[in-house]
């Protein structure tokens, strides 16, 4: 579907649309037990917890992670 053929979402501001989109999102939220998940996202975040359950030690804190960003800028 485009919006295109909602006219009433073409009529709407950009702060508007956001709202829109926001409240649109929450009721798609509401079913999330009923949007699929492709079997590459599955496969990527068995490797992950593997990958963490082999050596959990290694990974980082929040404020690891959040420093080494900062030190790249």
């Amino acid at each position: 579907m485009q919006t295109a053929k909602i006219s009433e979402i073409n009529k709407l501001t950009i702060p508007e649309k956001i709202l829109f989109l926001e409240e649109l999102w929450d009721t798609i939220a509401i079913h999330d037990s009923e949007i699929p998940v492709p079997e590459s996202h599955k496969s990527e975040l068995d490797k992950r917890l593997k990958r963490h359950l082999d050596a959990p030690g290694q990974l980082l804190t929040l404020d690891e992670l959040q420093e080494r960003i900062e030190r790249r800028k």
